[in-house]
């Protein structure tokens, strides 16, 4: 007999993370129940008058630190077990991303809060295992309840682009993102214009974002640099694949170092070499790897501009190389591997 998941939370059911994380519980016999409240702080009250039955499990997905409450109310009553797979932190974004600064006072209150709302949980996902250990150590959130998912990339779309007749003449590196500061996308046209002598090479920069308009700025007297619109989620795999070399994020900060961004996974599905900051977020094996993932000092010009230097001057690493990229991912990131993280979470709850 099928096991049951309520679904809690007015999330985006179209969200990469969510989709991946849907069709792996789907794969694992889980039939999923969605319960959308109309208000979270009353969710608990509305399931109650409408008369949600009890299921195995209650999931709370990713950024809906709202919903907690509520479903941990529902929980309690039926009880049952709550998962949640909150992916960041709100206060660690709220105190030390750049636009959204708090005082000390505010950080100290959304952090308490934060920390009472996750240990209603009975398990907490991470996508990381650095952020695994900001949730043990800053949230005060049980070691034994926090259990890491990685993101991955979507196989369905990421796997099966073929690749592309490559007629164009210059080497193409891609940056594609929402340009946060976490990205460092500064450090992208800084490396870039090292080589504006070089008319062989060509820096795409994909997307759109606060740290945008300082991109184009830093760019004006760089002919290799160009920009281009965001496109939709669909196309992503096709552009992904015109392009040669992919790069990662290069900011300096914690926030930075705790993950592992959604462009390394999609890119390593893609078969495609990807430079990036180093991190203690990947697994350990890969960080003194030189192929597939290439790692460099984050906020570093000059590291990143050595690190394309090598691969630009020597096409049959860049093959191999991408070769190895798509087996660091069928290794380490695949959705096979994401459904046995979410197999042990599920098999130790019962």
């Amino acid at each position: 007999m099928k096991k049951t998941i309520l679904w809690w939370g007015r999330s985006d059911p179209n969200y990469s993370r969510n989709r991946i994380i849907r069709k792996q519980l789907k794969n694992l016999n889980y039939v999923i129940l969605d319960f959308y409240p109309l208000l979270s702080r009353f969710g608990y009250v509305e399931a109650l008058l409408k008369k949600i039955k009890r299921t195995d499990f209650v999931w709370v997905p990713c950024f809906r630190q709202r919903d907690i409450l509520s479903a941990s109310k529902w929980c309690l009553n039926k009880n049952i077990k709550l998962i949640i797979d909150p992916l960041i932190s709100s206060w660690d974004k709220q105190t030390y991303e750049k636009e959204k600064i708090l005082n000390q006072k505010q950080s100290d209150i959304l952090k308490k809060k934060e920390s009472f709302l996750f240990n209603k949980a009975d398990f907490v996902l991470a996508d990381t295992n650095l952020h695994a250990n900001l949730f043990q150590k800053k949230l005060c959130v049980d070691k034994n309840k926090i259990f890491t998912v990685y993101v991955g990339a979507e196989e369905s779309l990421f796997n099966n682009v073929p690749s592309q007749n490559n007629t164009k003449k210059k080497f193409e590196i891609l940056f594609y993102g929402s340009f946060l500061p976490l990205h460092g996308s500064e450090i992208i046209i800084k490396a870039a214009k090292f080589f504006r002598k070089k008319n062989d090479i060509r820096w795409t920069v994909l997307g759109a974002g606060p740290d945008l308009p300082k991109c184009k700025e830093l760019a004006k007297d760089c002919p290799n640099i160009f920009f281009e619109e965001k496109i939709e989620y669909i196309k992503l795999a096709s552009r992904i694949k015109k392009a040669d070399l992919l790069l990662g994020i290069f900011g300096n900060s914690n926030k930075a170092g705790n993950v592992i961004p959604n462009k390394v996974f999609q890119s390593l599905a893609s078969g495609k070499t990807v430079i990036t900051r180093k991190s203690n977020a990947y697994p350990k094996e890969l960080l003194n790897l030189n192929n597939g993932i290439i790692f460099i000092e984050p906020n570093n010009p000059k590291a990143l501009y050595n690190a394309v230097l090598k691969i630009t001057e020597n096409k049959r690493f860049l093959r191999e190389s991408n070769t190895q990229a798509k087996i660091i991912y069928d290794t380490y990131f695949s959705e096979k591997i994401i459904k046995e993280q979410l197999k042990k979470i599920l098999e130790f709850s019962l």
